[in-house]
């Protein structure tokens, strides 16, 4: 015998509902009232006779309830569905909900087949949501069964975490440490991708020629790309970049694979960059024309903007009827100057640095070498003493070039923080100040290293005692901060000083910890969920963790220890903290500048202080324009070949170059911006209208349960099951001690919980899908469902009460309605379970013969929250739920009819929410089972008497 999915059957001593991934040897089966932890497996061959269809049967009037219990029943089913009928399928899976903007790159997918976006949100907004919403709807759907996300290694962990935590997908990492691990136990011709259907891959483990194949011939239906700008194509891509914009060609070759590009910098200046990655959504944009403005590219336009989605944080702030609450930023810059013998080193090393750039002569390799060595130096006396003193200790990177190209190339890599390296995360090494050195040479700059050890510590470092003073006032402020770094030695040794002060320039009760590449990305994790363990925390950090990392849970403030040569830096940083789910309403950024070191206050004004200008007018960072590099370059470059000694350090710095340069780098940035901005208004999202989006979500949520009715459940529930709820400091506390259930449940005694975020410390989200709402829920359902708990169960199946709420009596339905929902496609056929909760509501007929007339959804709506009146016994309310059980026991014509209704209206909606997408011969279907009649509840008016006596009274 075959059964249809979404159909009941009886196995193994209980009732099941028949899954879609069934066969017809193998049933899949979830329980009646079970969660899908505990689906099944039945393999009909074997247990064949031990299966029967199932029907389920209507309530007991010997137990009625009350109101709480009815609530608590309907609230117990909506909670536990996981396939919702509506169009939105993936709405029962998430354990986050999405702000309203969040959705509009869902229904922008849903109009695409296959679906090719580019999402380009700001930093903060929450473009990792976004992006995780859409792969979630369309494996509800059934349009997809798999799923890669490429993204840099040290980002792996925390898609791993989201992708599991708040989307129910649980990921196996593809990173060079696990690969042996997964491949073991693979059949012949079997790739790890072909066993592991979701997988979080490292793009650069991927991208090299002798694993790309293999990914792209075995590559799973969808991508989704993180940090896709890294993957852009221009004519200076080389190594890495190149080989990453191959793969990327590669996987949107294929015509049916879903691709979702997210990147918070599209456009960086470089036209063809940019259209490169369009060309990943569509080929013919890569020949788009330069200038799309005009009535006649137009369509030009429409068509790019179903594809992209970029948003300020202004554009969202308000969206439909909600408000999303993004921090304010408050910035200060703090100066400090150096002590006289730091001074003295500075000059010393600078006056070596001159040396031995003029000694390099006509010798082009040389020079650069040269060049690279004293920029090096110049960096890490800048950032501290122990960063000089093993700066001078080691070997350049750039000494072992062999042409000047070569020696331009590794050091821009190693010395400057542009974007345009191959590499996916920061460096934070040492470059190295040595070049082709021996001898009396050698010896010099082992003694200035050994100075420069001897400056260590805040008697001779005036930039580590301001940097104490800037974090004690933060934490003055009630902050947790966190210290950005440029190399991995000061920020060792920053932490270091900083615990030193633990007691006395700091508070005592303070942790500090560092997180530097030195780590592994899994480590740092670690090490950062370790010290968030305590209340208050200072993090010490690289630019390791500047992109990408969410910190806003833990940490409030940023502080730049270390300028970073390239203001985008300083923008991924404060973005760790400054960013949608930060608790606090304002965020603190910190800028820690030399008066005169001679090269931070021209990094800061010339670069710093322009971008947060540009920040600030058009809502978004834009990146430097390229030529930054030769601006800086040309800085330092006046530095180092004059020796005038002017009293003004920007004097010294630029006597070596027009000022001109600067000019003409600024004038370059603000055409970028008008370009930027030029961008965002040709391609603005107008195709899809907020009202859309909200109108079918909101119907989805509605189906499902949002946050108020998780938390009017949970709070019910647990006063239900003997427990206590109470407020605690703007949070809702739980109190379970009582209770064997609950205290079996949470694990705890006790709870403090969130039903929205943010939340901060020890409060927990608690969300539809949070393990203690769906136990909860299992729980009221096994009681209600249970004949012989019946009477004790927080939960009925069946209650009457006396109320205002009606004129006449009323009977409402709590219904669980199934249907197994089919698309056709030219590849065949998707059948899908979906599961919907009705509450139906009718009057009695005068006569057992006449057919039942239900009220409208607007009449019902208000009766779900109707009180009790007046007390009824518990005799009167079993002789009228007789009477209407008796009378539905013949009804059951009726009940599919409204069933088949009900699935009417849902197929319209999914055809709406798809009704743009450009697709040919796809359709769907939708059949209904009968419905089970969870529950019966009797609605009776008040006496006229009685009523009368009570306004009386009143």
């Amino acid at each position: 015998m075959t059964y249809a999915v979404g159909s009941l059957v009886s196995a193994r001593g209980r009732e099941w509902v028949v899954q879609p991934e069934s066969t017809p040897e193998l049933l899949v089966l979830r329980p009646l009232h079970g969660s899908p932890a505990e689906e099944a497996g039945i393999y009909l061959p074997l247990e064949g006779d031990d299966v029967a269809p199932a029907e389920f049967g209507l309530p007991s009037a010997e137990h009625p309830g009350d109101a709480n219990a009815t609530r608590l029943l309907r609230d117990a089913v909506r909670l536990g569905f996981r396939h919702s009928a509506g169009p939105f399928r993936s709405s029962g899976s998430l354990s986050v909900e999405p702000r309203p903007y969040q959705l509009v790159p869902l229904l922008m997918a849903l109009r695409l087949d296959p679906v090719r976006l580019l999402i380009a949100d700001d930093v903060g907004i929450g473009k990792t949501i976004e992006a995780c919403l859409i792969a979630r709807e369309l494996l509800d759907r059934g349009e997809i069964r798999r799923l890669a996300v490429l993204c840099p290694p040290h980002l792996a962990e925390q898609w791993q975490d989201e992708l599991n935590t708040k989307f129910n997908i649980a990921a196996e990492l593809v990173l060079p440490a696990t690969v042996t691990r997964l491949e073991r136990g693979l059949a012949a011709n079997e790739s790890l991708f072909d066993r592991h259907p979701f997988v979080v891959v490292s793009t650069d483990y991927i991208k090299a020629d002798r694993r790309r194949d293999e990914f792209v011939h075995t590559c799973p239906e969808m991508v989704i790309v993180d940090e896709a700008h890294t993957c852009a194509f221009s004519a200076t891509n080389r190594g890495g970049r190149h080989q990453r914009h191959r793969l990327l060609q590669q996987l949107s070759a294929d015509p049916r694979r879903h691709l979702v590009l997210v990147t918070a910098t599209p456009h960086s200046g470089d036209e063809g960059a940019f259209r490169s990655l369009l060309g990943l959504l569509r080929p013919d944009f890569t020949s788009l024309p330069e200038d799309l403005t005009g009535a006649a590219n137009a369509p030009l336009r429409e068509e790019i903007a179903r594809h992209l989605v970029q948003r300020r944080r202004a554009d969202v702030r308000a969206f439909v009827d909600a408000e999303t609450t993004f921090p304010d930023r408050d910035e200060k810059d703090v100066s400090y100057s150096l002590d006289k013998k730091y001074r003295q080193l500075f000059d010393t090393v600078i006056a070596y640095c001159r040396e031995r750039v003029a000694a390099a002569g006509q010798d082009r390799r040389r020079q650069r070498v040269s060049w690279w060595s004293a920029l090096a130096l110049l960096r890490a006396l800048a950032s501290s003493p122990v960063a000089a003193a093993q700066t001078l200790r080691v070997r350049s990177q750039t000494a072992d070039a062999t042409t000047p190209e070569e020696a331009d190339d590794s050091g821009r890599r190693y010395v400057l923080d542009q974007d345009d390296t191959d590499d996916l995360e920061p460096l934070d090494i040492s470059p190295g100040g040595q070049e082709e050195v021996t001898g009396p040479l050698h010896n010099r700059l082992l003694n200035y290293a050994r100075s420069a050890e001897a400056l260590a510590g805040p008697t001779h470092d005036a930039k580590l005692r301001q940097g104490v003073a800037s974090v004690g006032e933060l934490l003055a402020q009630g902050c947790n901060p966190i210290v950005f770094c440029r190399f991995i030695s000061t920020a060792e040794y920053v932490a270091e000083q900083l615990r030193a002060a633990v007691g006395k320039a700091l508070p005592a009760d303070v942790a500090v910890s560092a997180v530097t590449g030195s780590l592994p990305p899994a480590e740092r994790e670690e090490r950062v969920a370790e010290l968030c363990k305590h209340e208050r925390h200072i993090l010490v950090a690289t630019d390791c963790l500047s992109e990408g990392i969410n910190l806003q849970q833990h940490f409030d403030a940023v502080l730049h220890y270390d300028l970073s040569w390239n203001p985008t830096r300083h923008e991924q940083r404060e973005g760790r903290v400054d960013r949608f789910g930060q608790p606090r309403r304002l965020v603190r950024a910190v800028t820690l500048y030399g008066l005169d070191n001679q090269i931070d206050g021209l990094v800061l004004e010339v670069l710093v202080r322009k971008h947060r200008i540009i920040r600030s007018s058009l809502g978004i960072s834009v990146p430097v324009p390229a030529n930054s590099n030769d601006v800086l370059e040309a800085i330092v470059h006046g530095l180092l070949l004059r020796s005038d000694k002017a009293a003004d350090p920007r004097q010294l710095a630029l006597a070596g170059f027009e000022l001109g340069q600067i000019d003409a780098l600024h004038r370059d940035w603000e055409h970028a911006t008008e370009r930027e901005q030029r961008t965002r208004s040709l391609f603005a999202q107008q195709a899809i209208r907020p009202q859309d989006v909200m109108a079918e979500w909101n119907a989805a949520r509605e189906a499902v349960g949002g946050a108020p009715d998780v938390e009017r459940f949970v709070s019910l529930a647990v006063r239900s099951l003997g427990g206590q709820v109470k407020p605690h400091n703007g949070d809702t506390r739980l109190i379970l001690g009582a209770s064997s259930i609950l205290r079996g449940l949470a694990g705890a005694d006790t709870l403090d919980v969130r039903y929205t975020l943010p939340v901060s410390g020890s409060t927990i989200y608690l969300h539809r899908t949070h393990c203690f709402v769906e136990g909860l829920a299992t729980t009221i359902m096994d009681q209600a469902l249970d004949t012989g708990a019946a009477g004790s169960s927080a939960g009925q199946r069946a209650g009457a009460i006396r109320t205002t709420a009606v004129s006449r009596t009323t009977v409402l339905l709590l219904l669980r309605l199934r249907y197994h929902l089919t698309r056709q496609t030219p590849g065949g056929e998707t059948t899908l379970l979906a599961e919907d909760a009705l509450i139906a509501a009718y009057e009695p007929p005068a006569s057992p013969e006449a057919p039942l007339v239900w009220l409208d959804d607007e009449a019902v709506t208000p009766l779900l929250e109707a009180e009790p009146a007046a007390n009824l016994p518990d005799d009167l309310k079993r002789e009228r739920l007789t009477i209407e059980l008796e009378r539905l026991a013949t009804q059951s014509a009726e009940l599919d009819a409204l069933a088949q209704r009900r699935g009417a209206e849902l197929l319209d909606a999914h055809q709406r929410v798809r009704r743009a997408a450009r697709q040919s011969g796809v359709s769907y279907r939708i059949n209904a089972h009968p419905p089970d009649v969870l529950g019966v509840y009797l609605l009776l008016p008040v006496p006229a008497q009685r009523s009368a006596a009570r306004q009386g009274g009143a």
